[in-house]
């Protein structure tokens, strides 16, 4: 076994070498519909699920109307609105039925996937493509040559994921017209 050094230089340049293969048009695509959405709910599974909340955090703290979907107190969803969802291998049940509610309302619909040609990114309205290993591909990555990361199973998805949004943040945060305190001010006191 490698040790925890050798590991962690291993995984951080596998997220980097995912995060330079992120089309710069789909991060501002997904700049854009965010915002320019009246509300938005955001949805994952599992870790996912995680990450997701975690956008929905940030989004929040730049002052957006946001949602997680699953909580008392999301709103209903409609037009002008933004469903956001995570399907890293291209396909959840839960994942597609929510976007066809959300589409039948009228919301516009933004996918995050390792996979553009995913069954839930092709029914989307935009789609934000995150090219690393998730966890339906974990026992060889077809744009690696086969190679599987040293991460388990879908954790260099979820780790692209996570750094990811953190950049989406940052171009929100200039063409919202935030800042650094602005952001801070909404973060809770609650802790």
């Amino acid at each position: 076994m490698k040790d925890f050094s050798t590991l962690g230089a291993e995984a951080t340049a596998e997220i980097a070498a995912a995060l330079a293969r992120v089309d710069p048009a789909d991060i501002e695509t997904a700049a854009t519909v965010i915002a320019d959405a009246r509300r938005i709910a955001l949805y994952g599974v599992g870790r996912e699920g995680l990450m997701m909340k975690g956008l929905a955090m940030r989004l929040f703290h730049l002052g957006l109307d946001v949602h997680v979907v699953g909580e008392m107190t999301t709103p209903p969803i409609g037009q002008g609105d933004l469903l956001i969802v995570s399907a890293g291998p291209g396909y959840f049940s839960t994942v597609a039925g929510l976007v066809g509610v959300a589409s039948a309302a009228g919301a516009c619909t933004l996918c995050v996937s390792a996979r553009d040609d995913g069954e839930v990114a092709r029914s989307c309205d935009a789609v934000l493509v995150l090219p690393a290993q998730t966890m339906a591909d974990d026992t060889g990555v077809r744009d690696r040559g086969g190679k599987t990361s040293v991460l388990p199973m879908g954790s260099l998805f979820e780790g692209v994921q996570y750094v990811a949004f953190e950049l989406l943040v940052l171009r929100l945060r200039e063409k919202l017209g935030e800042t650094a305190e602005t952001m801070r001010a909404r973060h809770t006191n609650l802790e």
